[in-house]
């Protein structure tokens, strides 16, 4: 048996965890398949599955030749069809990362539209506060808000994100509506931090092209975007968020506008993928789709 087959096996084997599940969905003897897989281990020189009785798990090592997998069998698949330029031959697995509150509000409502028009597509959807290692984790590409780290990595400027401040009706209600920046110093502001015990600038504003902060109280700090509206909801203080993740609460009036005049930097968003020569099909398609559905809640830088 080739590589290509064996590691084919493997894959099923990974994910169904099980190599009589494995076998049967493809056809073959269940002692094929382990030996597939044993003389794939022999080849690379580690374990990559952990065998008990009951259960079988990938190793560390198994765990990172999986990813590795995945994306050379898919690019494989992509490579077999290059030259078939239906959107239905485009085939093989998509890992994007993005924040949960884009992926609800402007991804996930759209993703069935990018289904249909690629039925072989498998996208898998990663939706986390921390930065992800977009090679070492096996992403394709990821959207990114705010400022980039340097890296190798290639960014695609896709537009910005206007931020606004709002509070909830009650909160305002039991501490007044600030008109000024000479007002905060009376209320509280939601801390967000990407690791807590960072230490917050405070509220952030623009004067000019200049961005300022000034140091304000809180008695609630959070590192998740969804915490952090929920916060603002429950009337812990004021946030600043980008309008496009909460125009619903302030269109229903869950949440109200403070400061207008007083708005922090737009957020600049990205997507960021591996430096490669060739991006393949599947991901292009993707990313350009991907572009256009964020487009309208986007200012354009």
């Amino acid at each position: 048996m080739n590589r290509i087959d064996a590691m084919h096996i493997f894959v099923r084997v990974a994910e169904m965890a099980s190599f009589t599940r494995a076998a049967d969905s493809l056809g073959l003897p269940k002692a094929s398949a382990s030996m597939a897989v044993q003389q794939l281990e022999g080849q690379l020189g580690t374990q990559l599955l952990r065998r008990t009785t009951r259960h079988v798990q990938m190793t560390q090592d198994g765990e990172r030749f999986y990813e590795r997998c995945k994306s050379l069998l898919a690019d494989m698949d992509e490579l077999a069809a290059m030259f078939q330029h239906a959107p239905q031959s485009l085939r093989g697995r998509l890992r994007v990362d993005m924040n949960s509150r884009i992926a609800r509000h402007q991804v996930i409502p759209q993703l069935p539209q990018f289904i249909r028009q690629h039925p072989h597509i498998e996208v898998e959807l990663s939706c986390t506060d921390r930065r992800v290692d977009v090679v070492g984790e096996g992403f394709d590409c990821v959207v990114r808000v705010g400022t980039l780290e340097d890296s190798s990595l290639v960014a695609r400027p896709l537009g910005r994100l206007r931020v606004i401040n709002c509070a909830s009706p009650a909160y305002l209600e039991e501490n007044g509506t600030p008109r000024e920046l000479s007002d905060l110093a009376n209320h509280k502001l939601i801390h967000y931090v990407s690791t807590l015990g960072q230490r917050p600038p405070g509220f952030e504003y623009m004067d000019g092209s200049v961005c300022r902060y000034i140091p304000m109280s809180s008695v609630f700090t959070v590192n998740s975007i969804d915490a952090y509206e929920a916060g603002c909801l429950a009337g812990l203080g004021i946030i600043q968020a980008p309008r496009a993740g909460i125009w619903q609460a302030i269109e229903n009036g869950s949440l109200v506008e403070v400061l207008p005049q007083y708005r922090a930097e737009p957020m600049t968003v990205s997507l960021l993928y591996a430096q490669r020569r060739n991006v393949s099909a599947r991901v292009q398609v993707f990313m350009d789709w991907l572009a256009d559905v964020m487009a309208p809640y986007l200012d354009v830088s």
